[in-house]
C-alpha cells in the first residue's frame, strides 16, 4: 500500500493547490488500499505516450464502487493507458465478470497487459489494439452482449463518436462515465478553439439531448487539479 510520503510525491507532480492535494491525501490514507500492483501500474503512465494522465487513486475507486453499486458484470472502456483504472474495473466486476478496455497505443498495450499480469486480472479483461471509433463499431457489427457500464477516457474530441458507440453498445439501466469534462474551467468558453473542449461541449450537448439518458456533471478538485465527470444513465 503506498504511504502518505509517496502518495505526496505523486501528488506534486500535478498543478493543483496544496490544500486539494493535502485533502487527497488524508482522505485516501484514512479510506483506500492501493497495492504494490496498483501502485506499479500508476507509476508506469509515466512510460506510456500521456504520462501522468491516469485517473487519481480516490476517482478510480469511485469508478469501482459505482460498478459495484450498479451490479455491473461487464464493463467497457475507451482509453486503457497503463491499465491502472482497468484493474480497479476489473477487481469491481469480480472473476465472473469482463471489462473490455480500448487502446490505440501499442506501447501503452505492452505497459498495460504487464500490469494486468501483475495484478493477476489478465483473465478478466480484453485489451483491444486499435483505433477506439474503429474496434466500437466491431463491436457494433458482432452484436456483442450490452454492457452495463461504460467509461469513456480517451482522445477528448472523439467523445461525441464514444457516446454515439456506447449508446449501441449498452442498454436500459446501463451508467456511462465521461472523464474529463471541466477542464480547468474552459468547458464554459464557448470560442476556446480548443478541439477537446469543443468535444467535451459536444458530448454534453448529445447527452441533454438525448431523451434514453439521464445526467448529471459533477466538478472536482485533488490532486489531478480541477476537471469533473459526466454520469449518465440510460432510462
Amino acid at each position: 500500500m503506498a504511504t502518505s510520503d509517496e502518495r505526496r510525491t505523486v501528488a506534486n507532480r500535478y498543478d493543483s493547490p496544496e490544500v486539494w492535494r493535502e485533502v487527497d491525501t488524508y482522505f485516501n490514507d484514512a479510506l483506500l488500499t492501493e497495492d504494490e500492483a496498483l501502485k506499479v501500474a500508476r507509476e508506469s503512465s509515466v512510460d506510456t505516450t500521456l504520462p501522468h494522465a491516469e485517473v487519481a487513486p480516490n476517482q478510480a475507486a469511485f469508478l469501482a464502487l459505482l460498478v459495484q453499486t450498479a451490479g455491473a458484470r461487464r464493463v467497457l472502456e475507451f482509453g486503457t493507458l497503463a491499465g491502472y483504472s482497468t484493474i480497479w474495473l476489473a477487481r469491481a466486476v469480480g472473476t465472473s465478470g469482463r471489462v473490455v478496455t480500448l487502446e490505440k497505443s501499442s506501447q501503452n498495450a505492452m505497459i498495460a497487459r504487464r500490469n494486468f499480469e501483475r495484478a493477476d486480472v489478465s483473465d478478466q479483461i480484453d485489451l483491444q489494439l486499435g483505433t477506439a471509433t474503429e474496434l466500437a463499431e466491431q463491436l457494433i457489427a458482432n452484436q456483442v452482449e450490452p454492457f452495463d457500464f461504460v467509461f469513456i477516457d480517451a482522445d477528448k474530441p472523439n467523445n461525441p463518436n464514444y457516446l454515439a458507440a456506447a449508446l449501441k453498445l449498452t442498454k436500459p439501466g446501463s451508467l456511462i462515465v465521461i472523464d474529463n469534462v471541466v477542464r480547468n474551467g474552459a468547458v464554459i468558453n464557448a470560442e476556446s478553439g480548443d478541439d477537446r473542449v469543443e468535444g467535451v461541449r459536444t458530448v454534453t450537448e448529445d447527452v441533454a439531448n438525448n431523451p434514453e439518458l439521464e445526467a448529471v456533471a459533477l466538478q472536482t478538485v485533488g490532486v489531478k487539479g480541477w476537471d469533473g465527470v459526466i454520469i449518465a444513465r440510460r432510462r
